[in-house]
């Protein structure tokens, strides 16, 4: 799912300027033109057309803000649950349906003053029409104000989800901050991610893949210590929501030279095999480091080594 390609969404006044701005327009092309009829009736003609064009762009307009969004009841439950952790969920489908309210309410408009103009038969009346239309079509775009003002906000929050393939198999790399999971994804798949040597360094998922075809493999990199639910911040809950969701297999990764206690880390490695119930391979990270290490890789049956490891995964999944 990639929520980048939502289009911005502006106030209410820009897609009225717009849509007038584009009658004008539209009335000083016939306006040149040579129309057939009296002045009467060129007169109704032009400002029906102009009419349309307003509940054209209006209701164009509403429809890419609708088209943009995913179908939200379409979602995967990952993008669901992302989605009702960071934002009004409830508002959001109000806000879509307010602005599908308008899209559809532009053209019935459209319908009652083409009534209005055909039926009409005085000269003096068009203007009066036409500015009634306007109006009307004014107050419904800003009955809408807050709901676009709402999704814009929801589009900039949507913008930053992780771009996550739920129908891949996917493996899930978890541990503590800075013991060496986006390393790990590097050796793994050979796509580098910007690196640096500080706790929480992954301010996101970071996504990556390894083999071809069916036996292709989607690998997460996930930040933060994975900490009771209610305790987590918005980026911790991110990841144990993909690791929840869309892990197939966990890879846990231990850090033998004790950054952070290795009976924290062990302690967290119990909270994941309680918590989750997928599998979960073991990776020694920064091993060549420490040396001798056989009770404890014994212990853990782990790996040192990250092409035994993704063999693992290619031949598990």
């Amino acid at each position: 799912m990639n929520f980048q390609s939502i289009s911005p969404i502006e106030n209410y006044q820009f897609y009225l300027d717009l849509a007038f701005r584009r009658a004008r327009e539209k009335g000083k092309q016939l306006r040149s033109k040579k129309l057939k009829g009296g002045s009467l009736e060129k007169s109704k003609h032009i400002e029906l057309m102009k009419m349309q064009v307003i509940a054209d762009t209006i209701s164009s307009r509403m429809q890419k803000i609708i088209f943009s969004f995913p179908n939200l009841d379409e979602l995967d439950e990952f993008y669901r649950r992302l989605l009702k952790l960071s934002l009004d969920y409830r508002q959001l489908k109000k806000s879509l349906g307010a602005v599908d309210w308008l899209r559809k309410r532009a053209f019935n408009m459209l319908k009652i003053y083409r009534s209005k103009l055909d039926k009409n038969r005085q000269f003096s009346r068009i203007n009066a029409i036409k500015r009634e239309f306007l109006g009307r079509i004014s107050s419904m775009v800003r009955q809408v104000k807050d709901e676009l003002d709402f999704l814009e906000n929801a589009r900039k929050i949507m913008k930053g989800f992780p771009t996550i393939k739920t129908s891949l198999k996917t493996a899930a790399i978890a541990g503590f901050p800075n013991v060496g999971k986006t390393t790990l994804l590097y050796k793994l798949s050979g796509s580098k991610a910007d690196i640096k040597s500080y706790p929480f360094t992954t301010k996101g998922i970071n996504v990556a893949y390894i083999g071809t075809g069916k036996q292709r493999i989607q690998l997460l990199d996930t930040p933060g210590t994975l900490d009771r639910f209610e305790k987590m911040n918005n980026i911790e809950k991110t990841a144990y929501l993909a690791i929840k969701y869309c892990a197939d297999i966990i890879v846990y990764v231990f850090d033998l030279t004790e950054e952070y206690p290795i009976g924290k880390q062990a302690k967290l490695y119990e909270k994941l095999k309680r918590d989750f119930d997928e599998d979960i391979l073991v990776y020694f990270s920064k091993s060549d480091i420490i040396g001798d290490f056989g009770d404890f890789k014994k212990k853990y049956r782990g790996y040192d080594n990250s092409y035994k490891l993704r063999q693992e995964l290619l031949d598990r999944l």
